[in-house]
């Protein structure tokens, strides 16, 4: 469906809906924990932040939809945008949204940016250090009560995404319900490409650091040395 001026009323749309989106990721992350962490407090408190996190799930859905319309892209725009579309179906993915409306806030205010081996290895740890929590949320609310189940307090999930992000897997707790280990295969997949993430630019800028420093130690050499043997 095409829709005259499209491309400019997207990147309007967009401007103005990054401040309520980049506010928005970390309320639905806090409605969650309140969720889980307390279950046994009011139930009035419970009812509140799930309706919250419903409606910034909604707020949500309408920003994909309105750009899904104005993008013009058609069916094409859920692969083009498959981030967005994986975090609108997976709610629990919601803090890499928080990395992203970051990005878009500090390019529209024309603020000074890092490397971008800065940038990879910030964006990295920030988007490991949310989903760690989410995930740890998640597993303990599927594993607390279960017989047999060895992350009893929040504390031994905190542990298990730590070691699970950073691919250690101690295995002293580990999530013995279906949805947990679903969590836990998600988690590892994405600490893995996290670490590879972070690991690969941390080893490329050594890389640009020792190329920096081996030509000017050419430079410094005698210069009996820069011919061949014997001239």
């Amino acid at each position: 469906m095409h829709v005259s001026n499209g491309a400019d009323r997207l990147k309007r749309w967009e401007r103005a809906m990054e401040l309520p989106l980049l506010a928005a990721s970390p309320l639905f992350l806090a409605c969650y924990a309140v969720v889980v962490l307390a279950h046994g407090a009011d139930p009035l408190l419970i009812d509140l932040a799930v309706a919250l996190a419903l409606l910034i799930w909604a707020v949500f859905a309408v920003d994909y939809a309105v750009r899904w319309v104005l993008s013009g892209q058609g069916p094409r725009f859920v692969t083009a945008h498959w981030l967005d579309t994986v975090v609108l179906l997976l709610p629990l993915l919601r803090p890499l949204r928080i990395v992203n409306a970051y990005a878009v806030m500090r390019r529209r205010r024309g603020e000074p940016r890092l490397s971008l081996h800065g940038r990879v290895m910030s964006y990295a740890s920030i988007a490991a250090a949310l989903l760690g929590f989410a995930a740890a949320l998640a597993v303990y609310q599927q594993e607390r009560g279960v017989l047999g189940a060895t992350i009893i307090t929040f504390g031994d999930s905190v542990w298990w995404a730590c070691s699970a992000l950073t691919t250690v897997g101690y295995g002293d707790v580990t999530p013995v319900t279906p949805l947990g280990r679903l969590f836990a295969v998600g988690l590892m997949l994405c600490g893995l490409a996290l670490l590879g993430a972070v690991t690969g630019s941390f080893s490329s800028w050594l890389l640009q650091i020792f190329g920096r420093e081996d030509p000017a130690r050419g430079d410094d050499r005698p210069r009996d040395e820069d011919g061949p043997p014997g001239s």
